[in-house]
């Protein structure tokens, strides 16, 4: 439906309609929001904000459309524009439709000033109008040009702001109608709204009367209605607030320089964000992006010590431990970067100073001895927003498994391992002493023991805990987890939800809250209701949790 139908349809239902005054593609969303019926495309709002210059036909045509057509893909209401003499003859005003209807706008209005127009306000402006034998031809003109049926040709007389008398507008108005005016907008800067009540009192009815009371500002829509004007435009008072606005909050930035000061005054970024569309264009790009073309943030927990790894790590956290060349961590971060993830951040703990590669943001867990991986993962909360990975500080894997888990569409996805499955059923030897198990809905089949035959449906995961009996595991959770902004989102609440009830008693597996896991954390989100789904893969990575680790570490990777 072209906006120009939207615009009959309002003038064909009962009431008012009301219309904004808009400057830009953002203070028409405004309009919009707030509830209003269609938007004015502001000459006076337009020149004082795209080039802060008077209302007097400086801007163009061209000029003027380009922020209209910015307004018109911003919104769904339909858009009158302000078209001052409509930028020249009656043969420029032809060109002005079609341009006009192309846009998507509902209506022009042009009015009988003579070119160059003055704002109808400003105080000591000569006023002159056009003979109305030539605005009624510029209005033969663009009805004759337009080809949307239900585009409308809005005709302004100055009459009343030149002084030209009560008669005169109304001689002027009867004219524009019968030359083929969709409306009539006669305008006026009495201080009160008796003029223009005797005006309206006087009309013919023979199209609808438009009004817009700037300096009579103290009548309501329904006194309007009354009166028997069917629309009624707010056409600078936006504008005349954003103004206000800045100038309050630069003042008190100016005196206090604190950019908090403003707090109060100011919306929340997040406002913004939903306003300009950033849900819908990061939800678009998780829909036709591919992988890893998205912002996806990483966080690396890296803060524990192991005793075991001693003397290893006597100078340094397990994390810069040296494999044939690379530390753990720089392997890490070639992986994430293989596969465009370059938002990394990193949790220290143990030996913090010694980690310092460049172009990772660090956050420090200084109580890394009396805390879990669960705490350590929370120190970097702010970073939890959109899609994020999750992995442990000591795991080292081939790129092929991150990137079948970018892969996973579900909001909290973990990466199986079901090797571990697999040496368990033929009873080999080697197998990790405290692994974080994983039970799966449906248990692996003989297809799971080819690591080039694995399913790709999902597959949720039941339970998960390094306590799991054998007998029910299906395999091993790496310590590499996906949350898409749904699933990050839950996972937080979640884990608000569980600090409050648990923060003085045991929490799954761990004695305490603050000892808890990351895969505790994953648990409860199960048991409160939450998908948690399986990415499985057959190998392609080590953990160096111990000397032996560390030792086969070496042995399996090449370079």
């Amino acid at each position: 439906m072209h906006n120009a139908t939207k615009l009959r349809d309002l003038l064909h239902r009962s009431g008012i309609v009301t219309a904004v005054g808009a400057h830009d593609a953002l203070s028409a969303k405004l309009v919009q929001e707030a509830g209003f019926d269609a938007i004015w495309a502001s000459g006076f709002g337009i020149s004082a904000a795209l080039k802060c210059i008077p209302d007097a036909s400086f801007v163009t045509l061209t000029e003027q459309l380009d922020v209209e057509r910015n307004m018109v893909e911003a919104v769904g209401i339909p858009i009158i524009a302000d078209c001052d003499t409509g930028y020249g003859n009656a043969l420029n005003v032809m060109r002005t439709v079609t341009d006009h209807e192309r846009a998507g706008i509902a209506a022009i209005c042009i009015e009988d000033n003579v070119f160059p127009k003055r704002c109808s306000f400003y105080a000591g402006v000569r006023r002159e109008l056009v003979p109305i034998d030539e605005h009624c031809g510029k209005i033969k003109a663009a009805k004759a040009a337009q080809t949307v049926p239900d585009f409308m040709v809005i005709a302004r007389t100055e009459a009343l702001i030149a002084g030209w008398g009560q008669e005169e507008a109304l001689k002027r108005a009867e004219a524009y109608a019968k030359a083929g005016a969709d409306a009539v907008l006669i305008h006026s800067k009495s201080p009160t709204f008796d003029e223009l009540k005797t005006v309206a009192r006087k009309w013919s009815g023979r199209v609808p009367l438009v009004v817009v009371p700037t300096i009579f500002d103290g009548v309501t829509a329904t006194e309007l209605q009354e009166a028997g004007f069917k629309i009624v435009i707010y056409a600078n008072q936006v504008i005349r607030a954003g103004i206000k606005a800045m100038r309050d909050a630069l003042a008190v930035i100016k005196h206090d320089t604190r950019p908090g000061a403003v707090n109060d005054r100011i919306v929340k970024l997040n406002e913004v964000y939903e306003l300009v569309g950033v849900p819908q264009m990061e939800e678009d790009e998780r829909r036709f992006l591919p992988v890893g073309a998205e912002q996806i943030t990483a966080i690396i927990a890296a803060a524990g010590f192991e005793k075991q790894l001693l003397p290893l790590i006597e100078d340094k956290p397990k994390c810069l431990l040296d494999i044939k060349g690379k530390t753990i961590l720089e392997r890490q971060v070639a992986a994430l970067h293989d596969c465009n993830i370059k938002q990394i951040a990193l949790v220290r703990g143990y030996k913090k100073e010694a980690i310092t590669l460049p172009n990772l943001r660090y956050y420090d867990n200084d109580r890394y001895e009396e805390t879990g991986d669960l705490f350590s993962l929370l120190c970097a909360e702010p970073e939890m927003k959109g899609r994020c990975l999750f992995l442990y500080g000591d795991i080292i894997f081939d790129v092929a498994v991150l990137q079948k888990l970018l892969k996973s569409p579900a909001d909290v996805s973990l990466v199986v391992d079901l090797a571990w499955y697999d040496q368990r059923q033929r009873g080999l030897p080697n197998l990790p002493t405290k692994p974080d198990l994983v039970m799966l809905q449906t248990p692996p089949g003989a297809s799971y023991l080819s690591r080039y035959v694995l399913p790709e449906e999902e597959n949720r995961v039941l339970k998960i805990g390094q306590d799991l009996p054998h007998d029910l595991a299906h395999g091993e959770f790496i310590g590499l987890a996906m949350f898409s902004d749904k699933g990050i989102e839950a996972f937080k609440r979640a884990y608000r939800e569980a600090r409050k009830k648990y923060e003085a008693k045991g929490f799954h597996e761990a004695g305490t809250f603050l000892r808890a896991s990351f895969s505790d954390m994953l648990q409860e989100l199960i048991d409160t209701g939450h998908t948690v789904s399986s990415v499985p893969i057959f190998k392609g990575w080590v953990e160096v949790d111990s000397f032996e680790e560390y030792q086969q570490a070496w042995a399996k990777i090449r370079q």
